[in-house]
């Protein structure tokens, strides 16, 4: 294939959004258009929708992400294609992409070749200012909480105890721990503080995981901004906060509607990343769809110790929603990647290694099917390079583990290329869901923290300062103990370090941070190294894209 991505896209014949609205029985009056190919559709109008029954959920996640890429997102869009090309009723679900990514390591997440979602420009830039909306809220309540600590601090904020950080959509790591407040009297009181992405924001996640305007609304308000000096929490209700904050993100709420190449309907809405929170699109666009569509494709993202776990223990737990099945994404790559294999040296055969790199595959498998308990299928997203005896390897490896693998060519012929593995996910989800949480409720934080390390990322055990156990333990105290945890560590193994390829048994997961998200309902372990304030790669992919003579974009991937 000789076009790239963009040049692929532009070159799309899109239909009207009307068009695709009308395929899916939304009335002109639901719309809000943004152009002639997007559109927001109107939350009043998806609230009728409640009394019809839902159609089938299918996650698709995927094995630990290498260098390479294993085109989750495209894999996800060749689905979708493809149960629509083989007479059924399909819409898809994807995340928003970042500003972060797109300028930084990615340069685009709106799919890859001839499985992807359009307008493909405008989906990663901007889109309709969904992520704009978030970031302004955030700030403007850290904003308030800064005002109201100048203006006399009737709360009695401890300015050394303010949790509450301002977001970026660009990472820029010179904004990890800044100084606030300098300048004397007039700016307020000096404080440490710092920036994070917008996607790791807790106003993203209340976002994804709210219902309707009444439980953003809600949520918003149990936002914890920090505490007294006596250790009473300041929420944002008590900075009158919440109803500025939920006015601001009226509008972005309502899911955004856009195509794919083949003009399945996508819903693309909200962004949160898996590494860093919990990685779900939003629940209201989740819920519509399955309103629309008989069959459902999502993606929960990276891999399954991260995507998928979150998915099925803080976006299912919350909301009921109950996949009838997941696809796991591999690639040849990325098994030979996982057996040790460098980079450079991917596209040359090599079987020993992608038998020995198969062991993260598995890994994979088992928390799908025997840790959450979903039925699932291997999709080898197929490449140019990838030779009969290594898709024949993979498929062994898969069939010997008692499932199905499916050899997928959506990125280079479309839908027309994942009917195979269509037919198989039908098939597959055929009997009632499975699923089944890693922990229970009513167990100890640390001991969720716990389970999810040894049962999903194959450690012997975890760790934490002193400081942070005492925060842990606090927060059990507290009343917080019911809430689900949400990981933020690395995608790229099952450790905490990013080098250990396969899949590392008997390794100790360290909890170095520990962040109450109270509107968004869970508690962040921040293991690790990770950051939440990525910083920018030694080529950031910014400096690819520009605008032609002509006015269109080019340099995204």
């Amino acid at each position: 294939m000789s076009q790239t991505n963009i040049e692929i896209a532009q070159a799309a014949r899109m239909l009207p959004i009307q068009q695709i609205a009308e395929g899916l029985g939304i009335p002109d009056e639901a719309l809000e258009p943004y152009g002639r190919h997007k559109a927001k559709v109107a939350l009043r109008w998806l609230a009728g929708l409640e009394d019809r029954p839902d159609g089938k959920l299918i996650l698709v996640t995927a094995v630990s992400p290498t260098p390479a890429g294993e085109g989750k997102t495209t894999t996800t869009v060749g689905l979708g294609d493809a149960l629509t090309r083989i007479g059924q009723r399909a819409m898809i679900c994807l995340r928003e992409p970042a500003l972060g990514p797109v300028f930084g390591m990615k340069g685009g997440a709106a799919g890859g070749g001839y499985a992807q979602v359009v307008p493909m420009e405008d989906i990663n830039l901007h889109f309709t200012g969904d992520f704009a909306a978030i970031a302004v809220a955030t700030n403007l309540l850290a904003a308030l909480i800064d005002n109201h600590i100048h203006r006399g601090n009737a709360l009695g904020i401890d300015v050394r105890r303010i949790t509450w950080r301002r977001v970026l959509d660009v990472n820029d790591r010179a904004l990890r721990d800044v100084v606030v407040g300098l300048g004397g009297p007039d700016n307020g009181y000096p404080r440490e503080s710092g920036f994070d992405i917008v996607v790791a924001s807790e106003v993203m996640a209340v976002f994804c995981l709210a219902t309707d305007l009444a439980d953003l609304r809600e949520r918003l308000g149990e936002i914890i901004v920090g505490y007294t000096r006596d250790r009473k929490p300041v929420r944002a209700r008590e900075l009158d906060a919440h109803g500025a904050m939920t006015a601001i993100l009226r509008d972005a709420l309502a899911p955004n509607l856009v195509q794919t190449l083949e003009h399945t309907p996508a819903f693309v809405h909200g962004g949160p990343f898996a590494n860093i929170a919990h990685g779900c699109n939003s629940l209201v666009a989740t819920r519509a769809a399955l309103k629309l569509a008989d069959y459902v494709v999502t993606e929960a993202g990276f891999g399954s110790d991260l995507g998928a776990e979150k998915f099925v223990d803080i976006l299912c737990r919350s909301s009921g929603l109950r996949p009838s099945g997941a696809v796991i994404v591999a690639t040849v790559r990325a098994m030979k990647y996982h057996g040790g294999v460098d980079v450079a040296n991917l596209t040359s055969e090599n079987v020993e290694a992608l038998e020995k790199g198969s062991v993260n595959l598995l890994r994979h498998l088992g928390i799908v099917r025997e840790t959450l308990g979903l039925p699932a299928v291997v999709a080898i997203n197929h490449r140019a390079e990838d030779t009969d005896a290594e898709v024949a390897a993979l498929v062994r490896v898969a069939e010997q583990a008692g499932v199905r693998a499916v050899v997928a060519r959506h990125y280079a012929d479309g839908g027309a290329g994942a009917t195979e593995l269509a037919r198989e996910v039908m098939r597959t989800t055929e009997e009632p869901s499975t699923m089944r949480f890693t922990y229970p409720d009513e167990a100890p934080l640390w001991q969720k923290m716990r389970t999810i390390a040894t049962r999903v990322y194959g450690a012997s055990d975890i760790t934490a300062s002193t400081a942070v156990r005492r925060q842990i333990h606090r927060l059990q105290d507290e009343g917080f103990g019911n809430y689900p945890v949400c990981v933020a560590k690395t995608q790229y193994s099952f450790s905490t370090d990013a080098k250990l390829r396969g899949a590392p048994t008997r390794h100790v997961v360290d909890i170095r941070e520990v962040r109450l998200a109270a509107g968004a309902g869970f508690v962040v372990m921040v293991c690790g190294d990770v950051m939440t304030m990525p910083g920018l790669p030694a080529v950031p992919a910014a400096t690819s894209i520009d605008v032609d003579a002509d006015g269109r974009i080019v340099g995204l991937f």
